[in-house]
């Protein structure tokens, strides 16, 4: 049990990032210490990447540096967020212990000198990363600056060393309790490749062609629950010294290799990080696509944005640059999506290492620079917004995630590579956002009742406890849309037999699919109402259900592309190709009016935010955020926290945060 929740320990929200004190000089102390005043930060992450600092041989600490910061930042009124520095073995425990280096599927063993490099099942490093935390713990445990611990940072790399296969084993016997069992839910009668002992089981290496399905699958699950228990490990050290909260910080929205559901149970705050993919508006959109999972993941509690970057957008193979606003226009997107404040790696851009070019609060042109002016502008906007602390943001729609059936669209051997797992959960999402509406992410086994909308993009994978759920849900009232290639196969990747989906959903939606047919990387059908679907087409059946959309050439000419079943007192829709944005946002709207669902405030124009907080005492501030060129004016005028008056226009680029109740 905690003391005090992270806000009240700061007194509002958090603003600040990572720092690293390490590579710089007293004279840049001195300076940080008068920025950090400047741009109002109050919480500093320290100590991330610092282990060879701190244990410079083996059991050797020296925390006199990390003392002398510690006190700095508090004497200056910055609380401490303290890492345990485990991501990033120091040079001597991987010369010590060269069997805990990572091995990549093809069995190359890597070397130091990147982050990560470590086995997460080596018993040498998960030994030294308790001793480290334990030490950190009991020197700053109850230190009046340590508001936070963050353990680790961004698990999880992925090893398939002999420790790791020694650990999949135990767990495979666990989870399937014999030889016989597993051979049945691995489907190795295929290929000769039934196993008859345990040492014969090996995690899915490289090897000459298609990996087992149901080995690739019981790997990931195996190894998110090994994330997991090495994150308990340290959490369990730490609290035997210290009330503080612990967290670690999910990498999100692609990096996929735990269950988010399960490691987020185990947080006293979610925090994750989040680094936009493309610039502009879908830099925005990817901000709140990020936000809604990291809320969500926290079953709606508060949550805490732990890094962005301040002029970061990875694109591929290149960096590129936000745009001016970027900075306050996506912090605020976080915090109007629950976040209790907003934190960047890093403070000061790094002028040596591998990160050199990844931007910083304070960039290498220093404080006479538009980021730095930029970051100033949007500390004191967060110091504006304390009273917001506590309240919670309440979708009314849920697009289903599930960890299972992303892992299941990655295994070897499906037929179209364009089943792409991430795409489709942001694309649902994208549509969402775009029409105004507030959304909820829900595993497709959660409570679903309370939403009129749902949407499950891609359920590929679909236990029979998920589908018989989504099938109470129809019947209770719910409308549900379901998209293609979903339900195919069962918790352990084994194939439905007799049509799919699954036979529960099958009966909510009213339609069984009797082939699949993937099209080639160019072709594009055109269906009955004038859209066009791509990468994926389906023979279905309605047993039941009206076809609103056909195809209309080819062997599925007049056969159902979308259809709607009324099922006890809900819908079920089902969508069997990928319709074009256009379409499928047309789509979208024509649901959401069917399940009675509007956008958060009615009459404001695309391209402008809109998201209400909601505190227990009957509270409410809402988030104006807009991605427009021209004012916009508001309905009438309202209190506006950042300016401390009252406003009645949006300005191009501006956000307003409204007391409304």
């Amino acid at each position: 049990m905690t003391s005090l929740h992270l806000t009240d320990r700061l007194g509002g929200l958090a603003f600040g990032g990572d720092y690293n004190p390490e590579q710089w000089d007293e004279p840049v102390w001195k300076e940080d210490d008068e920025l950090m005043r400047r741009a109002r930060v109050n919480l500093a992450t320290v100590g991330v990447f610092s282990w060879a600092l701190l244990e410079p041989e083996e059991g050797r600490y020296d925390f006199a540096w990390l003392d002398t910061h510690v006190d700095r930042l508090h004497a200056n009124g910055v609380a401490v967020d303290l890492a345990t520095p485990t991501a990033s073995p120091p040079p001597w425990f991987t010369l010590a212990h060269p069997d805990a280096l990572t091995v990549r599927p093809d069995g190359t063993r890597l070397t130091h000198g990147s982050r990560d490099t470590y086995c997460l099942t080596a018993p040498a490093y998960r030994n030294a990363s308790r001793r480290i935390a334990g030490a950190l713990a009991e020197r700053y445990g109850d230190h009046p600056a340590l508001a936070l611990w963050h353990v680790h940072n961004e698990y999880a790399t992925l090893c398939y060393c002999d420790h790791t296969a020694a650990a999949f084993r135990v767990w495979l016997r666990d989870r399937h309790g014999s030889l016989d069992a597993l051979n049945e839910a691995w489907g190795t009668a295929f290929w000769s490749q039934r196993y008859g002992s345990w040492e014969q089981v090996l995690p899915p290496r490289a090897t000459n062609w298609h990996k087992n399905p149901g080995q690739q699958l019981d790997f990931h699950r195996f190894w998110s629950d090994e994330v997991i228990a090495a994150y308990r490990e340290q959490r369990e050290t730490i609290r035997a010294h210290s009330d503080r909260p612990v967290t670690t910080n999910l990498m999100l929205p692609a990096y996929q290799n735990m269950d988010l559901w399960a490691l987020a149970r185990e947080l006293d705050v979610v925090s994750s990080d989040q680094y936009p993919s493309a610039p502009g508006l879908d830099a925005a959109a990817d901000a709140a696509f990020h936000a809604d999972r990291a809320r969500s993941l926290g079953g709606g509690r508060p949550w805490l944005l732990m890094e962005q970057g301040t002029n970061t957008v990875y694109d591929r193979d290149r960096v590129l640059a936000k745009e001016p606003g970027d900075v306050l226009r996506h912090t605020l997107g976080h915090i109007a999506r629950g976040s209790e404040g907003a934190l960047f790696f890093q403070w000061r851009q790094s002028r040596a290492g591998a990160e050199t070019w990844h931007s910083g609060m304070v960039p290498h042109a220093g404080s006479d620079s538009r980021i730095f002016r930029e970051v100033t502008q949007t500390g004191e906007a967060v110091a504006r917004l304390g009273e917001l602390a506590g309240s919670t943001v309440t979708g009314s729609v849920a697009v289903l995630h599930d960890a299972d059936a992303w892992w299941a669209l990655g295994v070897d051997g499906l037929p179209s590579a364009g089943l792409d797992y991430h795409a489709a959960l942001g694309r649902a999402h994208r549509a969402l956002w775009d029409a105004g509406v507030t959304v909820d992410f829900a595993h497709p086994g959660h409570d679903l009742g309370r939403y009129p909308l749902v949407v499950a993009p891609a359920l590929f994978l679909l236990s029979d406890e998920a589908a018989e759920n989504l099938r109470r849900y129809v019947a209770g009232g719910g409308t549900l849309l379901v998209q293609h290639a979903s339900g195919y196969v069962d918790d352990r990747l084994h194939a439905r037999l007799g049509g799919y989906p699954a036979p529960p959903l099958r009966e909510a939606l009213g339609i069984r699919v009797e082939e699949y047919r993937p099209l080639r990387r160019d072709e594009r059908l055109t269906l009955s109402d004038g859209s066009h679907g791509t990468v994926w087409s389906e023979s279905v059946r309605a047993d039941g259900a009206q076809t609103l959309a056909a195809y209309t050439h080819g062997m599925l000419a007049d056969r159902p592309a979308l259809t709607r079943h009324r099922f006890g007192t809900g819908q079920g829709w089902y969508l069997s190709t990928l319709l074009d944005d256009t379409a499928y946002a047309a789509l979208v709207a024509r649901l959401l009016g069917e399940a009675g669902v509007g956008p958060e405030v009615q009459g404001l124009p695309r391209r402008v935010e809109a998201v209400t907080r909601h505190a227990p005492d009957g509270r409410r501030w809402r988030f104006l955020i807009s991605h427009r060129t021209e004012p916009v004016p508001l309905p009438e005028p309202a209190h506006d926290l950042l300016t401390g008056g009252p406003v009645s226009e949006l300005p191009p680029g501006g956000c307003v945060v409204l007391r409304i109740a």
